[in-house]
């Protein structure tokens, strides 16, 4: 993509990100998740609906888009509040560069806009934005706005925002593969020390842990090439909210569903029930 559209998506922002009226119901919705039991640490989600959600609304495509803008302001101010330490976001995947150019263009230029009008809110809120996928392929304006971002925001610690951008789970596991065979072949590693800890470590995603619940939202059941090593483990969770209607109400019942869940990891459930027993 060598060049961003120009097009007027003022309309798409609100003043602030983090300026939600004190609701004493969501407070107390959020206290009785905190409560109830252990909330994940890692929410990973692919927000899918945009385009359908478009055109009940007889709207376009890109509008479709910068209304999801909204859904992932109050999905990021929810995690913030609940003291979630990792959100991971699927926003654009390398079978998107397939997409219309003029709508690949234009989703290119709403994230320029959002970063350049929101990186301060992030940042004193304490937020900070890590990216996963194959930067390459991103507009050189893209990728310079993305880095700004990142460094102003890299020592901040109350949430991780990760954005997968240009990103498929088949690349991250090539991409991985290649960099320890370049290992293997220029005699840094053997053959013998390749593990599921080494292989970790080579993937997009090694400074965050794999996520404990996956969202999908608007109906669709598949996790469409996302994050297929690190999901070997993680709860699935489908909703048919469009992403531009999701909000943290359905944030809420996607960890209730979460959290009435028995994760087992290959054990039996007497053996998990005798650990909590073992350690109350």
């Amino acid at each position: 993509m060598s060049r961003i559209a120009t097009m007027d998506l003022s309309s798409a922002f609100k003043p602030h990100w983090f300026s939600s009226d004190i609701d004493s119901l969501d407070t107390e919705a959020q206290a009785d998740l905190k409560n109830t039991c252990e909330l994940p640490r890692h929410i990973a989600v692919i927000m899918d609906g945009n385009g359908r959600w478009a055109r009940l609304k007889g709207k376009t495509r890109v509008e479709g888009h910068a209304a999801g803008v909204d859904s992932v302001r109050d999905v990021v101010e929810a995690c913030a509040q609940l003291g979630i330490g990792y959100l991971t976001l699927f926003t654009f995947s390398t079978e998107n560069w397939k997409r219309p150019e003029k709508e690949v263009s234009a989703l290119m230029q709403l994230l320029i806009r959002v970063l350049r009008k929101e990186t301060r809110e992030l940042h004193d809120n304490n937020i900070r934005l890590n990216v996963i996928g194959n930067l390459n392929l991103l507009p050189e304006k893209v990728r310079h706005v993305l880095r700004e971002t990142m460094e102003l925001t890299k020592n901040n610690s109350r949430l991780v925002l990760s954005i997968a951008l240009s990103y498929s789970g088949k690349w991250d596991i090539v991409q991985a593969c290649r960099s320890i065979a370049f290992d293997v072949q220029n005699g840094r590693l053997e053959a013998k020390d390749i593990d599921e800890q080494l292989f970790n470590s080579c993937l997009s995603t090694a400074s965050i842990p794999d996520p404990e619940l996956l969202i999908r939202t608007s109906g669709e059941f598949r996790i469409s090439n996302f994050m297929l090593w690190q999901s070997a483990y993680t709860e699935i969770y489908f909703t048919n909210t469009y992403w531009p209607d999701f909000r943290r109400s359905q944030l809420y019942e996607a960890i209730r569903d979460f959290q009435s869940r028995e994760r087992r990891f290959g054990q039996t459930s007497e053996q998990i029930n005798t650990k909590k027993t073992a350690t109350k």
